[in-house]
């Protein structure tokens, strides 16, 4: 297996597991439509960290990476992603590209149904058309909504709470048929709570790093004491990677299996800047869970996978690099 393609390869998860394809030799062939639901020069950045790249109509080719092929194209159009494929013998597919984001999925249903739902079954019938044998689908630990905690990929997921997990349930349902009616081999990785350096400017850790910095009030739902099991971005990478090994049709939960209090992070926070932090108190959303963790012993068992940084040593780098990378930060969009 040494042709890949990545969905989402501008974003915080898919530059990451796109690096790693790339120093592990594999040819990677990049998609993201580099869309503006948050700045997209952040998405530029990581880009450039892939190494810079030389603009050519529809196809971008990063110059001297020769196994790197960026195409700015939304998997949403079957038309475009039919063009890629016929252009490459490829050997697995790796969907990263969604609109993320549980409070937005409420105001705008029709564009993650988009990216979510219809962009993984044009990918599909891409894969069904085209004789590739590996789907790995990103999904996420949203989906488990109320569900007694730790969550299990056997649990329930037919009550989501939101649009957003909603279309992602729909996507892994998609992949079940494409599987059961072609054959396709598909591990479907469901995230929980990813942080680290070059994070989404929407996410929590890198408001509240940013907002504190600038001493600007933190926006924080409901009493702080909601509980995430916060997940190093390269952990996440790393078992992601592993879902591209043959398993037939599998789920694997990919979490750091040890929940914490939103305050305490926020502390952690205020250490590392050297600053205290004001808090604007909201009410909590109704499509939030009070708290999330994941059991991921079928990761350890199946994948050979479990989570190596802690979220003390996760923060601080997520903070050293906010300092090294703050005037470029600082000029983000909100």
């Amino acid at each position: 297996m040494k042709t890949i393609v990545v969905t989402g390869c501008a974003g915080f998860i898919g530059s990451k597991v796109a690096g790693r394809l790339i120093e592990n030799d594999y040819t990677v062939i990049g998609i993201d439509n580099i869309n503006d639901y948050y700045d997209p020069r952040l998405k530029e950045w990581r880009l450039e960290q892939l190494k810079k790249f030389q603009i050519s109509n529809f196809k971008f080719q990063i110059s001297k990476t020769p196994n790197f092929y960026f195409y700015r194209c939304d998997i949403g159009s079957f038309d475009e992603l039919k063009t890629i494929f016929a252009d490459y013998k490829i050997d697995a597919v790796i969907n990263l590209a969604a609109r993320a984001g549980v409070r937005a999925s409420v105001e705008n249903p029709w564009v993650y149904l988009e990216a979510n739902t219809k962009g993984t079954l044009n990918l599909l019938e891409c894969c069904k058309n085209s004789g590739v044998k590996k789907f790995v689908l990103a999904s996420t630990s949203s989906i488990y909504g109320l569900n007694k905690m730790p969550f299990k990929e056997t649990d329930n997921t037919d009550h989501p709470l939101s649009p957003y997990s909603a279309t992602k349930k729909g996507a892994e349902a998609l992949c079940y048929s494409y599987h059961y009616l072609f054959g396709i081999d598909v591990s479907i990785p469901r995230y929980f709570t990813v942080y680290g350096p070059a994070g989404r400017p929407d996410m929590s850790i890198f408001r509240f790093i940013k907002n504190i910095d600038a001493d600007r009030p933190i926006p924080v739902y409901g009493d702080g004491k909601q509980q995430r099991d916060f997940s190093y971005i390269d952990d996440i990478a790393n078992g992601t990677i592993k879902c591209l090994q043959p398993f037939g049709y599998e789920i694997f939960n990919l979490g750091n299996d040890n929940p914490v209090e939103l305050m305490y992070v926020i502390n952690l926070i205020e250490q590392h800047l050297g600053k205290k932090a004001s808090i604007k108190w909201l009410p909590l959303h109704p499509a939030d869970v009070f708290a999330t963790w994941a059991n991921i012993d079928k990761a350890k068992e199946k994948l050979d996978w479990r989570p190596t940084l802690s979220i003390e040593k996760g923060v601080k780098n997520t903070v050293e690099w906010y300092i090294q990378n703050r005037e470029f930060l600082r000029g983000l969009r909100d």
